[in-house]
């Protein structure tokens, strides 16, 4: 291998086609069972009129054996959904109609009707925009070809509109029930719009940049053609990269022990893909990444992993939120990760890069690519970037990596959440103010906490620090505060926003808290002399806040980043 050839920072893609359940005939629907599944999302609006309609005309088929389960595939990992598909199976349905691919919910329930197809049950999932391009894309990349039906509905469409779209669709699903041969592989193909082509074997991209005599001696040469063809290709942001040579792959791993081939993450996202620590390596070259950068990466991706994360739908969320990555302790120091005066923006190339290379990392590798396979409705800055570190000399209270561990271990913590909300206060003349004026920038109507109790982070710049510890407060008061007078009337979380996932302990409350507990509540001091403070909103479904020790591959607590490096 050249050491100036582009690795392909998408990874090996295993691209199965798996063999399609063989369709029964009308004759054999009447006589056997149709299992319905509703994840949930059919519950709402008027989409179970989809269910409703589908039953209608098979009945008018002879076909009246129906069996019908609703569960939330939300929090579920690949290995759960395929155990629920399994327990679906045991109905023996001689065929299976799947709903409702419209949102975050899409891309579980995609390898639940995956699953259902492997285990020999003629499946079709019924879908909805955005959910039906994400739809495609699982499909594509998870299973080759599958029976996607997609109906143009919406939050707002009437029981007669939802009616109308199942009726223009019903010759395709009923077609994806009952056809073989070549006329279900026409049913079932996905025209998708990117990764026509599965990246090669060897992990190098097919792209040699046209040589020209005239520029080869220029600074730069060829950047441009390069970043154009990662941006046709989806493999980038969108902002310029570093062209990921193995010269500069070798020189990343500098400061990584691990083996490249270490695993980090399950199978998520589109692709189904776990991410390694080639993928990870390859991201922090084209997001500009120093060397040593990558322990601080491996440790976010290893809490991104947890179980109470919910990585797996974080990534293709309609939600706008960013993965942040906020790192404590003398390590964040030592290589440069900022908590000082404008930290959570431009100028300070640690925090920039560091969290950019995360957000490649599940671009690139899992395939959430925005317009094409992500769900997000709008986005924001955070999913560019969202890295930034406490600083231990503006500290007031103890910073999170003593909370969990002591000062000398250096910790990252993550959180799937919203892009920073700004909290203005140059007034207040003393701590119980103040912290009134943050409290009510905690949650808003249109914002997840509303419906879905959560983790949190308070951004005190040191002015308001001060003022707060000087009126006596310590962190744990200032979390009680705030878990006290941080919610919302109950009429006015009813029935609007989303769905609410609360803890059952909730049923009867009165007015609505935002979170949990206290220690919901994370309390931070970074930033610069001013009143500015800042609010970090979580997505909260089914996520928590996750914090990972920077740590050797032994688990041995590293003490500098110098520890990492190979002799």
């Amino acid at each position: 291998m050249k050491l100036n050839e582009l690795l392909d920072p998408r990874g090996v893609q295993e691209r199965p086609m798996i063999e399609l359940a063989k369709r029964p005939t009308i004759e054999d629907l009447q006589k056997g069972k149709i299992l319905f599944y509703n994840n949930t999302k059919l519950g709402f609006c008027n989409y179970y009129t989809v269910f409703d309609r589908i039953k209608e005309r098979l009945t008018e088929l002879g076909i009246t054996n129906y069996v019908e389960y609703t569960e939330t595939v939300r929090g579920k990992n690949q290995e759960r959904l395929y155990e629920y598909a399994a327990m679906l199976a045991e109905e023996k349905p001689m065929a299976a109609i799947v709903a409702f691919g419209d949102m975050g919910t899409s891309s579980s329930t995609t390898v639940v009707a995956i699953a259902l197809e492997k285990l020999g049950i003629p499946t079709v999932y019924m879908t909805a925009p955005p959910g039906s391009a994400i739809t495609e894309g699982v499909g594509v990349y998870r299973a080759g070809h599958l029976c996607l039906c997609s109906v143009d509905i919406y939050q707002g469409s009437t029981v007669e509109e939802v009616a109308e779209q199942v009726d223009l669709k019903w010759d395709y699903i009923i077609g994806s029930l009952t056809k073989n041969g070549e006329e279900l592989q026409k049913l079932a193909n996905i025209d998708f719009k990117i990764d026509k082509v599965a990246p090669a074997a060897d992990g190098i991209l097919p792209f040699v940049p046209e040589y020209s005599e005239e520029k080869s001696s220029e600074p730069g040469a060829y950047m441009e053609e390069i970043n154009d063809y990662f941006n046709e290709m989806h493999i980038s942001d969108g902002l310029p990269i570093i062209p990921p040579t193995k010269a500069r792959y070798e020189k990343m791993m500098e400061y990584c022990p691990w083996p490249e081939d270490t695993v980090l993450t399950d199978p998520s996202g589109p692709s189904g893909k776990s991410v390694t620590v080639k993928d990870v390596a390859i991201a922090a070259v084209m997001a500009g990444c120093k060397p040593h950068a990558m322990p601080i990466l491996v440790a976010a991706f290893k809490a991104l992993n947890s179980p109470l994360y919910n990585f797996n739908q974080s990534v293709t969320t309609s939600h706008p939120g960013g993965n942040l990555v906020l790192v404590s302790g003398p390590i964040a120091q030592e290589i440069g990760i900022s908590g000082k005066q404008g930290c959570q923006g431009p100028g300070w190339p640690e925090n920039a890069t560091i969290g950019r290379a995360v957000n490649l990392v599940i671009m690139n590798v899992l395939r959430s690519v925005p317009g094409v396979c992500d769900l997000d409705c709008i986005a924001s800055q955070a999913e560019f970037t969202y890295c930034f570190a406490e600083e231990p000399e503006l500290a007031e209270w103890n910073m999170i990596n003593e909370d969990h561990y002591d000062s000398e271990t250096t910790t990252v913590y993550v959180l799937k959440a919203e892009p920073i909300h700004d909290v203005i206060d140059f007034l207040s003349l003393d701590g119980y103010d103040l912290l009134d004026t943050i409290t009510h920038c905690c949650t808003t109507l249109g914002s997840n906490n509303a419906y879905m109790p959560g983790p949190m982070v308070i951004c005190l710049v040191p002015d308001h620090a001060k003022l707060l510890k000087k009126a006596g407060f310590t962190k744990e008061m200032i979390q009680e505060h705030i878990h006290t007078y941080a919610y919302h009337e109950v009429p006015m979380v009813r029935n609007r926003g989303l769905v609410p996932v609360r803890p059952e302990s909730f049923k009867n409350r009165h007015p609505m808290p935002v979170t949990r507990t206290p220690k919901d509540v994370e309390v931070v001091t970074i930033g610069g002399r001013g009143g500015h403070d800042g609010i970090i909103l979580p997505w909260a479904l089914h996520s928590e806040g996750i914090v990972e020790p920077i740590a050797l591959p032994d688990g041995t607590i590293a003490k500098s980043i110098n520890d990492f490096k190979k002799k």
